[in-house]
C-alpha cells in the first residue's frame, strides 16, 4: 500500500489553519485525517496546560501560556515537547496506512521543523505557509473563546522563520474554499525539489 500524502499547515494562532484544513477535507476526493496541535494540547492532563506557571510547576513542563507585556508567549516544557513529538509520529503513522493527512501546527522553534524533516523523510509532504495580517489575527483572537490576547502577535513572524513553502495562502483576503483549492493544486503538482527537500539541504548543514 502506498503511503498517504501529508499537508503541513504552518501559521500563527488564529491564522485560519483549522478552517483551511476543514475546507481541504471537504474538497479532497480522498479521505483526509486532520491532526492538530489544539487536539493534542486539549488531550494533555489539566495540570500540564499551564497559565503563567513558574519554573518547576507542572504547567511549565507542558504547554505554558505566558503573558509578556502586550504579547503572550507559548512555552513548551519537556512534557510539551514529548507530546509534540508524539503528534508528529502519529501523523506519520496515519500516512503509513494510506490515509492522507492534513496537519494544523505552528512551528515556533527550529527544533520542531527539524523533527518534521526527519520524521517525514519517506513521505510526500506539501508545506503550506498560512499568512494573515496582524489586525485580522487580533480581531479573530478576540472573538474566540479561550484565546489569550496577544498570542498571535507573539509569534506571527516567528513561526515562519527559516521556512520555505510549496505554497502560501493569505486567509485575510482569500476564502477558505479558494485557499483549499490552492493547497490541493500544489499537492497534485508538487514542486521539484519540494520545500522539505530544499530545507533539508540547508538545515541539515547547520
Amino acid at each position: 500500500m502506498s503511503p498517504g500524502s501529508i499537508i503541513l499547515l504552518n501559521g500563527a494562532s488564529s491564522a485560519g489553519k483549522t478552517t483551511t484544513a476543514q475546507a481541504i477535507q471537504r474538497l479532497s476526493p480522498r479521505p483526509v485525517q486532520l491532526i492538530a496541535l489544539d487536539q493534542f494540547r486539549d488531550g494533555m492532563c489539566d495540570r500540564y496546560r499551564g497559565m503563567n506557571s513558574a519554573a518547576g510547576e507542572p504547567g511549565a513542563r507542558g504547554l505554558n501560556v505566558v503573558p509578556d507585556g502586550v504579547v503572550t508567549q507559548l512555552h513548551f516544557g519537556d512534557i510539551g515537547r514529548q507530546t509534540l513529538k508524539g503528534m508528529r509520529r502519529a501523523a506519520a503513522a496515519f500516512a503509513s496506512t494510506g490515509i492522507d493527512v492534513v496537519i494544523d501546527d505552528l512551528l515556533v522553534e527550529e527544533e520542531f521543523l527539524r523533527d518534521y524533516l526527519d520524521v517525514f523523510r519517506d513521505y510526500a509532504v506539501t508545506f503550506v505557509g498560512v499568512r494573515c495580517d496582524l489586525p485580522t489575527l487580533n480581531a479573530r483572537e478576540r472573538s474566540r473563546p479561550g484565546r489569550f490576547p496577544g498570542t498571535a502577535a507573539g509569534h506571527v513572524e516567528l513561526v515562519h522563520d527559516g521556512c520555505c513553502y510549496d505554497v502560501e495562502i493569505d486567509t485575510a483576503i482569500t476564502q477558505p474554499r479558494e485557499c483549499a483549492k490552492a493547497v490541493l493544486a500544489a499537492v497534485a503538482e508538487p514542486s521539484s525539489p519540494t520545500a522539505f527537500e530544499r530545507m533539508r539541504a540547508v538545515i541539515g548543514d547547520r
